[in-house]
């Protein structure tokens, strides 16, 4: 089997990953015992090397078009994926050994995910303005270009609204957990849900200061720091 190839975004953090969407494409490959291989853009190159490869743009809110990532890129197949969600999508009907939708789940886990989001997303400017300090001062410029037509500046670490938004986020996807039997949103049966929360805590680990990422993982008791290590580790990347 040939290793599977997924582009990601460069950054200059130690071992570069950082962005949610990528890291959950890498959480299910190594889930699945998939063999894989990462290539790194700048994001101010993102379009360039997405189209050299032949992925198609998407849409934006202004009419514009933007190539992102995760790609994934399959030699063994020939398939070519955009968007993290259909690229959880292929693997699991392309590779179905320890399946991330189980109990045919994936339309209600498709729910959870934009669900999820509109929990976060409300708070996303802080994550935003941290996001441009790892990036190369280029690709900190390009993002900022990028971003701001969805999210207007000024973006502000320090917004009281904002934090007490995505604590009250968290305190409802802390019920959700609640009304599970076990430690997974599945109960004792993991899915691609827990890596989507996981994903986004890996984000502000990475990007956010260590005193705001305390912040988050001290919320519910410490359930967000216990959630992330727990997928880390059921997806052996701990």
């Amino acid at each position: 089997m040939l290793p599977l190839v997924l582009y990601d975004v460069l950054s200059e953090l130690p071992g570069n990953n950082f962005s949610p969407n990528p890291a959950k494409t890498r959480f299910i490959l190594s889930y699945k015992d998939i063999p894989f291989v990462t290539l790194w853009a700048e994001y101010s190159d993102i379009s360039i090397a997405m189209k050299s490869i032949g992925t198609k743009p998407n849409k934006r809110r202004d009419g514009t078009e933007v190539h992102t990532v995760p790609v994934l890129s399959d030699p063994n197949t020939g398939a070519l994926i955009t968007d993290s969600l259909e690229i959880a999508s292929y693997l699991e009907k392309t590779y179905p050994e320890k399946p991330i939708f189980p109990n045919n789940s994936e339309s209600l886990i498709r729910a959870f995910d934009s669900a999820y989001m509109n929990l976060i997303i409300p708070a996303i400017r802080t994550t935003f303005l941290r996001t441009t300090e790892i990036l190369s001062p280029a690709s900190a410029k390009f993002f900022i270009g990028v971003r701001s037509v969805d999210v207007p500046l000024p973006w502000d670490a320090t917004r009281d609204e904002d934090w007490e938004l995505l604590e009250k986020g968290y305190n409802t996807a802390y019920e959700w957990y609640q009304k599970s039997d076990g430690k997974w949103i599945m109960g004792d049966t993991f899915s691609y849900a827990d890596i989507i929360v996981a994903c986004w805590l890996l984000a502000y680990k990475r990007v956010l200061k260590e005193d705001e990422w305390a912040r988050i993982s001290s919320w519910n008791g410490g359930k967000w720091a216990q959630v992330l290590a727990d997928v880390e580790k059921e997806c052996k990347l701990a």
